[in-house]
């Protein structure tokens, strides 16, 4: 059973994809989509934290104000108010971080050291792999251990 946010990173591995901020938004784009996922960490040139880009911050801040992904860097869209967590968090209290400030992706970060990322998909999946987990202890509680 998953109870921390670590045991997540380790079911799913810690790979963490970034960009700089002087990236276009068209370059994080398509390397978004090459490796098939929603965010992108942006790191400056010294490995700090400056902010993540997402699809949401593309909708909202390219399509519908009418901008060029090839001419706008992602530091001119990204949101830089990052919430993160550490490894050791339960992962109960990332979900109610996740849903009180709307976001989707997570920065895991230990020690200063960024540890990984988690989705609200990689947290979802847990909570419902705990819960089967529980209904199949409950069940083998109510029968006895019979099948």
């Amino acid at each position: 059973m998953l109870d921390t946010i670590k045991e997540i990173l380790k079911a799913k591995g810690n790979d963490v994809w970034s960009v700089t901020p002087d990236t276009t938004v068209y370059d994080a784009l398509k390397d978004m989509a090459e490796k098939n996922i929603g965010a992108m960490l942006v790191i400056d040139r010294e490995k700090r934290l400056q902010g993540i880009f997402s699809e949401r911050d593309y909708a909202r801040k390219i399509a519908l104000l009418g901008r060029s992904s090839k001419e706008t860097t992602v530091s001119q869209i990204m949101t830089s108010r990052v919430f993160y967590v550490e490894s050791e968090e339960k992962i109960r209290n990332c979900m109610a971080l996740m849903t009180r400030e709307h976001i989707r992706h997570v920065p895991v970060i230990d020690n200063g050291v960024i540890a990984g990322l988690v989705s609200i998909g990689d947290v979802v999946k847990s909570i419902i792999s705990n819960q089967d987990f529980l209904i199949e202890q409950l069940e083998g509680y109510i029968t006895g251990g019979r099948s």
